[in-house]
């Protein structure tokens, strides 16, 4: 293939990961699931990180699917190994110490809404459409689907979305709390470009914590989860981001992260 599969383009700290497979719909198969872990890895020991974008080339569709010319004749083997494949990088992609955001044009099905589920946002164009629609060709969803999504949404619309197959458009998505903002096409980009410079204007470090706090917490019982809490609000006042933070609000500036 003469162009890469997943292109990164850094810009100070705020990454941009575009999956590039367009004629395919941006779909996964293993080399898609390859390249994203290996730089996914470069990310986990980024010393400047501040944010991650992802998203699929074209407006056609964020990533519409796994990609079922590749899948169609694998053994039980194979379709294990490949889905550890997916589970393993999309793991990588959610515990990133750093705000995710997937930006979703178009198709966000199958193993793109899984992706899209393993972010800490989903900002998503008017014409995306989203759904879990592997029932309709004999199989389950693989990639986390069962499991982030009735975390994100509830047990019954998951159970409804999974066993249905059926898909559902942006504004749904939107209120069963499946993305975070819907947005005409054309200013989506803008928006996330605004949601990006927001993030790297916080303290780098406390947005990290915060992030922890909120992952670490949800499997967690409540007490357990708000000492956490606590140690990691402590953790804050022994560095300098904190008091740079507090000094610049009390002289009504901006604070220099």
């Amino acid at each position: 293939m003469s162009e890469a599969v997943i292109e990164k383009v850094d810009n100070d700290g705020m990454v941009r990961l575009t999956i590039n497979r367009p004629k395919a719909l941006n779909a996964l198969n293993s080399e898609v699931l390859a390249a994203l872990e290996a730089h996914l890895v470069e990310l986990e020991s980024h010393p400047t990180l501040r944010g991650v974008v992802i998203t699929g080339a074209g407006e056609k569709s964020f990533v519409a699917g796994a990609d079922i010319t590749e899948m169609r004749a694998k053994t039980p083997e194979e379709a294990r190994a490949f889905a550890s494949q997916a589970l393993r990088t999309i793991k990588r992609l959610e515990t990133l110490p750093v705000p995710v955001v997937a930006l979703v044009n178009g198709f966000c099905l199958g193993g793109g809404c899984e992706l899209a589920l393993a972010c800490d946002w989903a900002v998503a164009s008017d014409n995306a459409v989203f759904g879990q629609p592997e029932v309709l060709l004999g199989v389950i969803p693989g990639f986390g689907g069962t499991q982030r999504l009735p975390r994100r949404v509830g047990p019954a619309m998951a159970i409804d979305l999974v066993t249905t197959g059926r898909k559902i458009d942006a504004q749904e998505a939107l209120r069963i709390g499946l993305v975070n903002r819907v947005m005409p096409q054309a200013e989506l980009e803008s928006y996330v470009e605004e949601l990006t410079k927001q993030l790297k204007g916080n303290g780098p470090q406390s947005v990290r914590g915060a992030k922890q706090a909120v992952h670490d917490g949800m499997d967690q019982d409540l007490d357990s989860a708000l000492a956490l809490e606590t140690s990691l609000f402590a953790f804050c006042f022994a560095g300098e981001e904190q008091k740079e933070g507090m000094a610049a609000f009390v002289e009504k500036r901006k604070p220099n992260f």
